[in-house]
């Protein structure tokens, strides 16, 4: 008795997140996971400490969703991007797309209160994965996806993986549908999570070859004229390598669907951005995603496929001490 309750409770659930007739992307994860653990109130501890620095630095929901995009395409979301270098062997963290990532700190502090409370019961995957959506959610005074619980932690990270699996800002459409394709995400996923661009900085070097795009110093013909003079403004050659860009021209601080407008202005940061417009399917998204209902619904979704990755369930994987080392 006590084990069908547990499968339609976990059907229940699933069925919530995904509609009714949907598969269930990972049958390890479900909603909740911890109310059943002798940690029932974990996530409400990693919201507890998310908001708090959150409202000291409001550039921590970039920051924190983009760790979680950076570690789901690796691996799979094990937070295998949370570990450090040991010895020789380098991690995921010191590969060059990754050295500019932030919020470890967050999850450092997340982790040290969650462990104080109830050791040993909840992974710094799931923290990391609950700390994203509750830092973008803040500003919406609700959650803006579902997170599914009950990953473990992985114990290997390999700068080696690192290539060929995490999307790069000069990737072509064909690529990054491949990318997210070998990931079991489809085309409304790939221009859904690129909407997570609508917060956040970049460095210049992520966008410098579109102002000096051919041997004469001219700019990418796919970028807007009046935006890429102010790019070359705040970039000039050489560059300095400390200088940030907004994203979203727009909004920065803001999740909104502004990027989707700017993207179809020929005002995406990125490479990968404009992208987006070169494929007449995933054009058509685009230009839908400008309605706030139609990219949050999709958004939502897409966050609970990509948490979904590869992620480590039951027996396999471990529960991290330190998120920054193997137990």
């Amino acid at each position: 008795m006590k084990t069908l309750l547990g499968f339609v409770l976990v059907f229940v659930s699933l069925t919530v997140v995904y509609g009714a007739g949907k598969a269930p992307v990972s049958p390890g994860l479900r909603l909740d996971f911890y109310k059943s653990t002798r940690c029932p109130q974990a996530e409400q501890l990693v919201k507890q400490v998310t908001e708090a620095r959150v409202r000291r630095d409001a550039t921590l929901g970039a920051k924190l969703i983009r760790l979680h995009y950076h570690d789901c395409f690796v691996k799979g979301c094990d937070a295998s991007i949370l570990l450090d270098t040991v010895g020789t062997s380098q991690s995921e963290k010191d590969a060059r797309p990754n050295l500019s990532l932030g919020g470890f700190d967050v999850i450092d502090e997340i982790k040290t209160r969650v462990e104080k409370v109830c050791p040993g019961i909840v992974s710094c995957a799931d923290i990391l994965a609950l700390a994203a959506r509750d830092a973008v959610s803040l500003p919406f005074n609700r959650p803006m996806w579902n997170v599914l619980t009950g990953r473990k932690d992985g114990r290997v990270s390999l700068l080696s993986d690192v290539t060929g699996n995490l999307p790069s800002p000069f990737s072509n459409f064909a690529t990054l549908q491949n990318l997210f394709s070998n990931k079991n995400l489809d085309i409304n996923d790939l221009v859904a999570l690129s909407g997570a661009h609508t917060i956040g900085v970049a460095h210049c070097g992520a966008f410098a070859r579109r102002l000096n795009f051919t041997a004469q110093g001219a700019i990418d013909p796919t970028l807007d004229p009046t935006y890429a003079e102010f790019l070359k403004s705040q970039c000039p050659t050489p560059a300095n390598p400390a200088t940030t860009v907004a994203m979203d021209p727009n909004s920065a601080l803001t999740f909104d669907t502004h990027y989707f407008s700017a993207v179809n202005r020929n005002q995406g940061l990125f490479q990968s951005d404009a992208a987006l417009i070169t494929d007449p399917t995933s054009a058509g998204i685009v230009t839908r995603f400008q309605s706030p209902a139609a990219f949050f619904g999709q958004f939502r979704l897409s966050m609970v496929k990509m948490g979904a990755i590869e992620v480590l369930v039951g027996n396999v994987g471990e529960i991290r001490k330190n998120c920054r080392v193997i137990n």
